[in-house]
């Protein structure tokens, strides 16, 4: 075998191998199993290309597992699917593709394994290993590809430029691969995307927000943010991304270019945390910097609100980028808007009323707003940043000891609306909601212990001021 594999794979391999006979087909492990097993990552998925029916062979290779695993058939994409243990394996026969100029979409007719492998995307891609008895274990590389591992070098087998017309979203597979692997896209395939760039508006959005989260999650995203801005592929799909991109100068005062600050801000947070959501709160923290952007005489530049301004700017990005609208917006939303508010409190003098606060707003996502604020940090004054990072630990050691007497962090108000409406007979209304709000404000000041009896108390004395009548006192509601 050309590749190593465990036994449980020679095992897989050999039966795929036996199944194949019996029905007098040729076969042939293909693509990312082949390529990662070369460069030595894992995988567990493992493709298998026949010349003939993929349905077929599905079904013939579960047959001969015990217990027989359930084959799941996909008609529409003429492909066959089982899991065995771990192992994802699919199905496919060979074909070849021809596409039109209106959609990704290819009008598809049975092939040969070089026609299969014509299809693929990039040469590391096209690789295959033989199932078939007469060479067992032998590598088909017609385009390459492994002098293009050896070199790290992503390129299309054939012409790119017909490549990425054909199938566009190949462009930010190309952007993905290079992130992931650390690959250099070869230069004619590389100008071929940028020659091609407006054609990802035949993409769905969901697929490039799909190819666009992965690139996220690898270890150093900037590498591929920079490849969709440098490309044009960026400015089609995610416009106001862009817009961060460049310093303006006037009177000699100039600002930082918010576009590769952002990216080193995804780069430091990506070394702390592989949620994929707290790296979106990275890419979108200075989103609305273009739009507050201001010069003041005398001051510079400023960007006054823009965390503001950002919150309200991430359901519009998360639903043009098809984005879930759920808990994960809301998350990335919050930390948008409370990015700068740790930096308000590295003074010394912070009031206790000022952390609690903090702590409230910021709740169960304390401590992912706080990796946040670190990464933003990205002075390349080292004393600047040496200081900067000890005042967040100034911060996180005020926030633990307000927290560890106020349990404010998940807070759950000791009087509730409910408590309110009962002690004073009182519909659901204004009155309710000012008299919550202040045993709130009263709490986050320290006014009075967060605990019910407290609460309860000051909400009895202060119902008075609110003009509400002492319990007892009032006519029935309703």
């Amino acid at each position: 075998m050309f590749i190593k594999c465990t036994e449980q794979e020679e095992m897989i391999f050999k039966t795929i191998a036996e199944a194949a006979a019996s029905i007098n087909v040729e076969c042939y492990v293909i693509g990312g199993f082949v390529r990662d097993k070369i460069i030595g990552r894992s995988t567990k998925d493992i493709d298998v290309v026949c010349v003939g029916d993929g349905n077929l062979l599905a079904n013939e290779v579960a047959s001969k597992f015990k217990p027989r695993p359930v084959v799941n058939h996909f008609k529409n994409f003429g492909t066959a699917q089982f899991k065995f243990g771990e192992v994802d394996l699919e199905f496919v026969g060979a074909r070849k593709e021809s596409y039109s100029s209106e959609s990704r979409k290819p009008e598809v007719a049975a092939g040969t394994l070089e026609d299969d492998q014509k299809r693929r995307d990039f040469t590391i891609n096209a690789l295959a290993i033989s199932l078939n008895p007469a060479n067992y274990g032998s590598l088909v590389d017609p385009f390459g590809g492994i002098p293009d591992i050896e070199g790290k070098i992503l390129k299309t087998p054939l012409e790119p430029g017909i490549t990425f017309s054909d199938d566009p979203l190949r462009m930010m597979r190309a952007v993905r691969f290079a992130t992931q692997l650390n690959y250099t896209i070869e230069p004619t395939t590389y100008a071929a995307i940028k020659e091609n760039a407006a054609r990802i508006r035949i993409v769905s959005k969901e697929r490039i927000a799909d190819e666009f989260n992965k690139i996220l999650l690898c270890p150093k995203p900037s590498i591929g943010l920079d490849l969709l801005y440098k490309t044009g592929l960026l400015k089609i799909i995610f416009p106001q991304m862009v817009d961060l991109a460049g310093a303006e100068y006037i009177d000699g005062l100039g600002h930082k270019d918010n576009f590769y600050h952002t990216l080193q801000v995804v780069d430091n947070i990506s070394q702390h945390t592989d949620d994929l959501w707290l790296r979106w709160a990275a890419v979108l923290h200075d989103i609305a910097k273009p739009a507050t952007k201001r010069f003041e005489e005398g001051h510079g530049w400023t960007f006054h609100g823009h965390e503001v301004v950002g919150g309200r700017m991430v359901p519009k990005i998360f639903t043009q980028l098809k984005l879930p609208q759920n808990e994960k917006m809301k998350f990335v939303r919050k930390l948008v808007e409370l990015h700068l508010r740790p930096i308000s409190l590295t003074r010394e003098s912070i009031t206790d009323s000022a952390i609690r606060r903090l702590l409230f707003d910021a709740g169960e996502d304390f401590d992912a707003l706080m990796i946040l604020c670190n990464a933003d940090i990205t002075s390349k004054n080292k004393q600047k940043v040496k200081r900067f990072i000890e005042n967040f630990e100034m911060v996180r050691k005020r926030c633990a000891e307000v927290e560890e007497s106020d349990q404010l962090r998940n807070w759950q108000p000791p009087i509730t609306g409910e408590i309110i409406m009962q002690t004073f007979n009182l519909p659901p209304g204004r009155q309710v909601g000012d008299l919550k709000n202040a045993i709130r404000e009263a709490i986050l000041d320290g006014d009075i212990p967060n605990n019910y009896e407290a609460a309860h108390g000051f909400m009895l004395a202060h119902a008075a001021t609110l003009g509400i009548p002492a319990p007892g006192s009032q006519k029935p509601a309703g």
